[in-house]
């Protein structure tokens, strides 16, 4: 704790004061080599290696630039290596005081020893070694410098981060690129060198190399070393204090392909580790130009519609008119050329044009990236999730839900996954987005029901799907049963986490918070869907749960059906195991409410009515 309050005020003065201090030992030093009365000749080498070293501290002095040189002179190895020189330099002070003239007591109580000086002469030359190191890196002109100073011995990492920062600092832009490549090497390996990385200052140089449009390459170096560090809230909150937010979403929206991918990446690790990231990338706006590289060269082959349906197509087309506009508005060749995002330049056509010609592999690298990006921005935001919907980002995830396969469908459906999340706890949103006649509603709600119908090879698709369709429960009418009927389908999936998410859906349908709970538990007895509910209680413990109070909600609202005492529900509350029971207090309030109905339209039900939950 003390090193590091230490560290903090070093890091505040000026680099010329933090190497004041030593040359002034060293002058004091000197004078009491002169007036030493024993150990006379260990005094002088110790004079001597104290001579070279405030020799190789003035050369520093010479060398560092003054503050208002800006940020070009990477200074951070130089203070802690004068710091420790200082350490140093005072030993060596106070031991060399211990030869001058002084009195009997006191040379009796005070015993020097060779073998102090031994010591003291091992760390001077430590000292000296490490100010050559240092001095070498300013020497090599940004080069990377992999010679191991005695200050690193015991740990290495130190010197070879300091080396690749200042060469990210003052090197030629090849220099600057090999630095960060090394850097993201190093951060892969372990979260203790990211945490080095970020200590020593690496953050600051590495967005400054991401700014740098006149190099692709150095551009994603620089993202991959960023992406690689940004797995901790800690680390990304660096990040953000540097102002690498607006760097990024600036970078994001005017540069080539392969730089986007990787800054999209970036965007979706920062957003997935970090809550105040992904606030700070909406107040950017970031979203908008995720949505409309992902909606890049979607729809050119898809047919003309009516231009008053607001398709996915027409939406495309306007948004290429108003970018059209755009470019002709000025005269002077600096105008709005993104059709969503801040401001953009000459190189934001170019890049466009570019895309049109790449690769589709890589096109479709970008999409994934926007899309896992989008998904985590959305996720548990109901703000993140309005602005998504708001840029008509519905339309184009339906779109790629249908047409596309693999991680970018994987993708875009958890994107709508979370995005209906957030509508489910804010009625704002759900009332706004997922009207029953709106355009973007009814394209999300037949996707999701194809994927429940033909993805039974992949439940991971099939269980994003039945969430995202059980949190739109409440927006639902009574007379849509082409969302109920495919559900109770799935209560009998061979596989009992699919069956169980869709227990979870369908109770949404059913709980007594839906004000159509009645119509919907009429329909799901009538869709056969008490036989697999009866077999789903003998399942694991999350299908016995979920199962258990989807039952109890038929037997509540619609409990006069003859489906139910053919299935024996009561005989299977019967067998309930009372420890199971008494562990959830939901089925401990709603179970002898379900006896209760049960009892009163069924007969012979009486005792069983009458057990104690």
């Amino acid at each position: 704790m003390a090193r590091a309050i230490e560290q903090k005020q070093q890091l505040e003065k000026r680099i010329e004061e933090v190497l004041s201090f030593p040359i002034l030992l060293s002058d004091q030093i000197n004078a009491a080599v002169k007036e030493a009365e024993s150990f006379k000749f260990e005094c002088a080498e110790v004079g001597k290696q104290v001579d070279r070293l405030c020799q190789k501290l003035r050369t520093a002095v010479r060398l560092a630039p003054s503050t208002s040189a800006g940020n070009a002179f990477y200074d951070r190895p130089l203070r802690r290596i004068a710091a420790e020189a200082s350490r140093n330099l005072e030993k060596s002070l106070t031991l060399v005081k211990k030869c001058r003239r002084r009195s009997i007591l006191r040379r009796v109580v005070t015993i020097v020893s060779a073998a102090d000086f031994r010591k003291l002469l091992a760390i001077l030359d430590s000292s000296v070694a490490d100010m050559k190191w240092v001095l070498t890196i300013f020497d090599a002109a940004g080069g990377i410098v992999l010679t191991l100073p005695p200050i690193a011995s015991n740990d290495p990492i130190i010197s070879w981060v300091w080396s690749f920062i200042a060469s990210l600092h003052m090197g030629q832009l090849q220099d600057r690129i090999e630095a960060a490549n090394e850097l993201a090497s190093l951060a892969k390996d372990n979260d203790r060198n990211k945490q080095i990385i970020v200590d020593e200052g690496g953050v600051s140089p590495l967005l400054k190399l991401l700014k740098d449009h006149s190099s692709q390459e150095a551009q994603i170096a620089a993202s991959s070393a960023l992406f690689n560090l940004a797995n901790d809230q800690e680390r990304i909150q660096t990040l953000i204090d540097e102002s690498g937010i607006p760097i990024i979403v600036q970078v994001l929206g005017n540069s080539a392909m392969k730089v986007q991918i990787t800054v999209a990446n970036l965007v979706a690790k920062m957003a997935e580790h970090s809550p105040i990231a992904k606030e700070d990338f909406a107040r950017e706006n970031i979203i908008r130009p995720l949505v409309t590289l992902l909606s890049f060269d979607l729809f050119v082959d898809e047919p003309k519609v009516k231009p008053e349906k607001q398709s996915i197509h027409s939406l495309v087309q306007i948004n290429m008119e108003l970018e059209k506009k755009s470019l002709f508005k000025s005269g002077s060749g600096s105008s709005n050329l993104s059709i969503h995002y801040a401001e953009g330049s000459c190189k934001g056509l170019s890049h466009r044009k570019e895309r049109e010609h790449e690769k589709p592999e890589l096109k479709l690298e970008l999409k994934i990236s926007c899309a896992k990006a989008l998904w985590m921005l959305a996720k548990w935001s109901v703000p993140n999730s309005k602005r998504i919907t708001d840029t008509k980002g519905l339309l184009c995830l339906a779109k790629l839900v249908e047409a596309e396969e693999g991680e970018l469908q994987r993708n875009c459906l958890m994107t709508i996954m979370e995005i209906t999340a957030a509508a489910e706890s804010n009625p704002d949103l759900r009332r706004a987005t997922f009207k029953t006649n709106s355009p973007p509603a009814k394209a999300v709600v037949d996707q999701l029901l194809r994927v429940m119908k033909d993805s039974d090879e992949d439940p991971m698709l099939q269980l994003a799907a039945v969430t995202a369709i059980g949190s739109l429960a409440r927006t639902f009418p009574a007379r849509e049963t082409r969302v109920v009927c495919p559900l109770v389908e799935l209560l009998g999936h061979r596989n009992q986490e699919v069956a169980a998410e869709a227990a979870v859906a369908l109770t949404k349908f059913a709980c007594s918070d839906n004000f159509l709970c009645v119509e919907h538990c009429k329909n799901i007895i009538e869709f056969k869907g008490v036989p697999p509910l009866v077999r789903l209680l003998k399942g694991n413990e999350r299908a016995r749960l979920h199962g258990l109070i989807l039952t109890c909600y038929l037997a509540i609202h619609a409990g006069k059906s003859e489906e139910l005492e053919r299935a024996g529900v009561l005989n299977a509350f019967e067998g309930l195991d009372r420890l199971f029971v008494v562990q959830h207090l939901e089925l401990r309030e709603l179970i002898p409410q379900a006896i209760y109905h049960l009892s009163v339209f069924h007969q012979n039900s009486g005792m069983i009515a009458q057990i104690p939950f």
